[in-house]
């Protein structure tokens, strides 16, 4: 059930809203991310919990190491001013995370 509201999450942060008339995604990290300062802080450190939750359901190092390195990518790019927005709203950091961390439990039999 932890990877499936890790997914949930993931979508609601990176995809869940469209833009009308287009097949555009973005979600909540794009939106928050709008807030001077502590709108980054705030979308990295969610992504920072779905590593720890990642790593709780076992995922090796190596995987975590990559999940870190999309957060960091996410947070430093996505705090400059205009171009980070932008970045958020293309590169779904979240979803990407999930995405490893399902191909890893699907081959270990845990999903």
């Amino acid at each position: 059930i932890t990877l499936e509201r890790l997914e949930h999450l993931a979508r609601l942060l990176d995809t869940a809203l469209v833009i009308p008339g287009t097949n555009f995604r973005f979600g909540a990290d794009a939106i928050i991310g709008l807030v001077p300062g502590i709108g980054d802080i705030v979308t990295t450190a969610i992504s920072a919990y779905v590593v720890i939750e990642a790593r709780r359901l076992g995922a090796p190092r190596h995987l975590i190491a990559r999940m870190i390195g999309n957060v960091a990518l996410d947070g430093v790019i996505g705090a400059v001013p205009l171009v980070g927005d932008v970045f958020d709203a293309m590169w779904r950091g979240n979803v990407r995370n999930i995405r490893m961390l399902r191909r890893y439990l699907e081959r270990q039999g845990a999903v």
